[in-house]
Order: structure tokens, then C-alpha cells, then sequence
């Protein structure tokens, strides 16, 4: 019996070991082609006010780094790593005066909590907000400006 239920349990843990995240995939697309104003509009239509929830990746709830994600396969086909710190380490830094649309935007909001958005041009970039879901925000704002950490392209 004893040993029944031991591999039971082992059967059981086993099961709930998760599988190993899948690297990036990157299709080869001119990403100025597609980060143009009329996609961004759209996507900015499709999930704007889509609710902030920690860990969500649907239109019920999302996080930055999900949407990011999200955002990047269906405008490019980009399969991204689901987490802020891994997409941090994605591509080529970019200098904040060199931006362009596309651009992944970093931000460091707390001691070891991290933030990511979409350029979009005009100093804006396309977010998650934890109080007001998906949005536009201007890198100018004194909150972002102060919190601003980093750029990458990919």
C-alpha cells in the first residue's frame, strides 16, 4: 500500500512539472513596416482599457510583459519570452533620442520590479497601467520620466 501510494505521488509531481519556455522565434519582417501609425491605432483600439492583472495574458486581464508579447506576434510573428527581465535582454540597447516605433521601453518602478512598454512615437509608448489597463502614455510624464530605465530593438 505504502508503496501504491508513493508512486502515486511521484506519478502525481512529475505531472505537474512545467515544460521549458520556448525561446524566441523571430520572423524576418521589416518591423518599420509594421509599427506604422494605422497598426498601432488598431492595436491600440483592440486592448485599450483591457485591465492590469499580474500574471493575466487575455483580454480580461494582462500584464506589460503579456502584452508586449501579445503584441509583438500578432504585428510580427515574434514569439517573445513572457517575462520583463528576459525581454530586457532581447535585441540591441537603443539610445533614448534614437527611438522608434517598435522599440521596447523599459522602466524600473520599484527596487526589483520592472515595467515594459511599446514605443510608439512622439515620445508616447503603449502600455499596461496597474490603475488604468491598456493605454498611451507620454515618456514625458513626470512619473515615467523619473522611472525610465532603458530602450531595446529588436
Amino acid at each position: 500500500m505504502k508503496r501504491l501510494l508513493i508512486v502515486i505521488l511521484a506519478l502525481g509531481l512529475g505531472a505537474c512539472a512545467s515544460a521549458p519556455e520556448p525561446k524566441p522565434v523571430v520572423k524576418q519582417v521589416e518591423p518599420a513596416t509594421v509599427w506604422n501609425d494605422s497598426n498601432i491605432s488598431e492595436l491600440h483600439s483592440e486592448w485599450r482599457g483591457v485591465p492590469y492583472r499580474l500574471g493575466g495574458g487575455t483580454k480580461r486581464g494582462i500584464d506589460c510583459s503579456a502584452f508586449v508579447s501579445v503584441a509583438y506576434q500578432k504585428m510580427l510573428g515574434m514569439t517573445l519570452p513572457r517575462t520583463v527581465e528576459e525581454q530586457q535582454a532581447l535585441g540591441k540597447p537603443v539610445p533614448r533620442n534614437q527611438l522608434r516605433k517598435g522599440d521596447l521601453v523599459f522602466f524600473k518602478t520599484g527596487w526589483s520590479t520592472h515595467h515594459v512598454g511599446i514605443y510608439v512615437g512622439d515620445d508616447n509608448f503603449l502600455h499596461v497601467s496597474t490603475s488604468q489597463g491598456v493605454k498611451i502614455s507620454s515618456l514625458h510624464n513626470s512619473y515615467w520620466a523619473s522611472k525610465y530605465w532603458n530602450a531595446r530593438r529588436i
